[in-house]
């Protein structure tokens, strides 16, 4: 039993960008059961944006689940875009999962964007001023919410999509000084509550690919500048799990990850 998952995030979408995606994921079907966006669909979050993004990832012969990212929320229009988003029939996470039916199993897909706070030894803590103190409870609360949702999904597999990053792994070659505004340990806490199989995320430009999990859950960094490819899939079940990548514009091609 094996299920296919595509996925990519920090697509960035404007008008300007329209097309470039697509004749990769036209191809969907051939290599994915279905496609993960890990957030920072747009560039600032406006409708428009939003609009953009379902042109170019809406109607496609795969599932499509995403969550949102910083950039989705700039213009504070994020009612607008997730309904944009729904309406071209993107499911839209934040907090809560889905369970879909794929060939090879079901595959629960549970989702938050996450936030920021840092990694052991070198976190914000919920202490001193409101601020500081809403800071972390913000972090705490998705934080939560995620792990809630992982371990109410009944499935065979089972995927953590965030847009911030649950690992320090995944944040090397970022400047050590921004770690806490790309991700948090309670995230990865949250996905080894359950038995993941997968985690997602996007955030981290200048990341590494690959990362673990204290518990020892595998994490991908599918930030398109990091990836470099129309969609990176990962292939989760009985056998062993391998990754592969799909690049922009070429037909039917892929290249297996050593």
């Amino acid at each position: 039993m094996v299920i296919r998952i595509a996925a990519v995030g920090d697509v960035h979408l404007d008008e300007d960008v329209v097309g470039r995606f697509r004749p990769a994921l036209e191809e969907l079907p051939e290599c994915a059961d279905v496609l993960l966006l890990a957030g920072d669909l747009t560039r600032h979050g406006t409708e428009a944006e939003a609009r953009c993004v379902a042109e170019e990832f809406g109607g496609l012969a795969v599932p499509v689940v995403t969550v949102l990212g910083n950039h989705d929320h700039q213009c504070d229009q994020v009612p607008q875009v997730v309904k944009v988003l729904e309406d071209a029939g993107i499911t839209v996470l934040e907090g809560n999962g889905v369970v879909l039916d794929c060939a090879g199993g079901r595959l629960g897909i549970a989702g938050v964007k996450g936030f920021g706070g840092g990694f052991a030894g070198r976190c914000a803590s919920d202490f001193g001023e409101p601020e500081m103190k809403a800071f972390v409870r913000t972090t705490n609360e998705s934080a939560e919410s995620l792990g809630t949702a992982l371990r109410s999904l009944d499935c065979d597999m089972l995927v953590a999509l965030t847009h911030y990053s649950p690992v320090p792994d995944t944040l090397v070659g970022e400047p050590l000084e921004i770690y806490p505004f790309l991700g948090s340990y309670q995230l990865g806490q949250a996905i080894d509550s359950a038995p993941t199989a997968l985690a997602l995320h996007g955030h981290a430009h200048a990341g590494t690919e690959r990362g673990t999990t204290p518990g020892g859950v595998r994490v991908r960094n599918v930030a398109h500048p990091v990836i470099k490819q129309a969609y990176s899939v990962f292939h989760v079940g009985d056998q062993l799990d391998t990754d592969q990548v799909s690049p922009i514009g070429q037909s039917g091609s892929q290249r297996s990850w050593s």
